[in-house]
């Protein structure tokens, strides 16, 4: 039988349109969290990879990620969820993880304001995560993201990594 937890676990939820800044936030938040880092992406391409045939493996991904966050925020480890979280069901799916493992939650909807340096950047980048297919400037723009009213905005244009992680640190008390 687990001893009960003192203190709640922390999920922070890191979502935004692809090329704002979430995984460099995520992976810099994680490391000084010392928490567990789940990224969306990474479990999506995992579904598209395997034999499985599986007709939404963005819904699987989501699914997925929400049982391994729940898993350890259970174990009392502080988790940083990274997605785009476009739509209101994933926005409520990680509210439905935290509250389930008793947790507090940080929502954090990352922006890039500037729209030249938010284009450099989803040009720029090279994938890493093997056979993953980065997205294009034209389909960073044709996403359009549900209203997140329960997200704090935080904006990385032209700002540090570490500033950025300074302010949602202090988001999470």
């Amino acid at each position: 039988m687990m001893a009960p937890m003192t203190e709640k676990s922390l999920l922070v939820v890191l979502g935004g349109l692809p090329g704002s800044g979430k995984t460099t936030l995520a992976r810099a938040l994680a490391r000084e969290l010392r928490a567990v880092h789940v990224r969306i992406d990474t479990l999506e391409q995992a579904i598209v990879q395997s034999s499985l045939a599986v007709p939404d493996a963005q819904e699987a991904g989501y699914a997925a990620g929400a049982r391994v966050a729940l898993d350890n925020l259970r174990l009392g480890l502080p988790v940083v969820a990274d997605c785009v979280n476009p739509v209101r069901a994933s926005q409520e799916g990680w509210q439905s993880v935290a509250d389930e493992a008793g947790a507090r939650i940080v929502e954090v909807l990352v922006v890039c304001s500037d729209p030249a340096e938010h284009r450099r950047r989803v040009e720029e980048r090279v994938a890493d995560i093997p056979g993953h297919r980065q997205p294009t400037w034209a389909d960073v723009t044709a996403l359009v993201l549900d209203p997140w009213p329960e997200a704090t905005v935080v904006d990385t244009a032209f700002r540090p990594v570490g500033r950025v992680v300074a302010e949602v640190r202090g988001l999470t008390g």
